[in-house]
């Protein structure tokens, strides 16, 4: 959310007086209605001249039970996984920008650090972040430079290890994303950055990190979606529609920035000796422990 919200405030925080709601439901789902109503409750005394929702828990929870076509405050998402028709959108009073993962482009990266790279399987916690991840993976697998041989959504870290013990024998690289609020044997949800790192050494080959975050955890590369571009389109076609163009000339796009990045300890770790030219334009990281 962070680099999002820069994204809207180096659009809006010059003209507009800004207030923020989390829901925080990727760490504590079963509390998200509660957190969302709170929001609505600060929408009916703050009555904004136009609303940014990020993610998608935010749409199900929040903009689909009190915004969609019940309100005329222009509505615009960001951030957002599923196809848009999963929330009714476009609505009259809604439109936004679609967030896809940059897989092919991850896969490829991924290929020209490890050349010896043929086949790609994923991992996700089971929900609704994993379910779009998988749904972009069915639709666009036929155009990836690797062969993808399964999908695993587990429900336990326990079970997101062992699966991927058993993935390091079915393939070559593993593409990591969304762990956050996998729990662990006691019940306890982790954090992305807390079970990252048992899958990457579970595996013991190259992975995907998924996101920036992911990427911390050890994953070895990843072009991800550039957050502020998520924040800066949604702003400006909100600031559209607050000055009075019809949402339904405001039409849904989807992300195309991303930012390609190596973690340099795992690079290290895995004794690869990159050739120069893949490093161009290329960020890099550490494992942060």
């Amino acid at each position: 959310m962070g680099d999002i919200r820069e994204g809207i405030e180096s659009v809006l925080k010059e003209t507009a007086e800004i207030r923020y709601a989390y829901l925080d439901s990727k760490r504590n789902f079963d509390k998200g209605p509660e957190k969302a109503e709170e929001a609505y409750a600060m929408y009916q005394e703050f009555k904004p001249d136009g609303i940014i929702v990020a993610d998608d828990d935010a749409q199900a929870m929040f903009v689909v039970p009190y915004l969609k076509d019940k309100v005329k405050t222009p509505v615009m998402f960001c951030g957002v996984n599923a196809e848009p028709e999963k929330y009714g959108y476009p609505a009259s009073n809604v439109s936004g920008v679609l967030e896809r993962y940059h897989i092919s482009q991850s896969v490829a990266l991924a290929q020209q650090l490890v050349p010896s790279v043929k086949t790609v399987a994923f991992i996700s916690k089971d929900g609704p972040l994993a379910q779009a991840l998988s749904e972009q993976v069915k639709k666009e697998s036929d155009t990836y430079s690797a062969t993808v041989v399964a999908f695993k959504m587990p429900k336990t870290v326990k079970e997101a290890v062992e699966m991927s013990k058993e993935l390091s024998r079915q393939c070559d690289l593993l593409y990591i994303d969304s762990l956050q609020g996998l729990p662990d044997e006691n019940g306890t949800p982790l954090s992305d950055k807390q079970v990252e790192p048992m899958l990457v050494k579970a595996f013991g080959k190259a992975t995907v990190g998924g996101t920036t975050t992911g990427l911390k955890g050890g994953g070895l590369c990843v072009v991800d979606e550039a957050g502020q571009e998520q924040g800066e389109v949604s702003s400006n076609m909100l600031l559209k529609a607050m000055k009075g163009t019809p949402i339904s000339q405001i039409p849904i796009v989807r992300n195309l920035k991303g930012k390609r990045m190596i973690n340099i300890t795992t690079l290290k770790s895995l004794g690869i000796t990159p050739k120069a030219d893949v490093l161009i334009k290329t960020e890099f990281v550490k494992t942060e422990e």
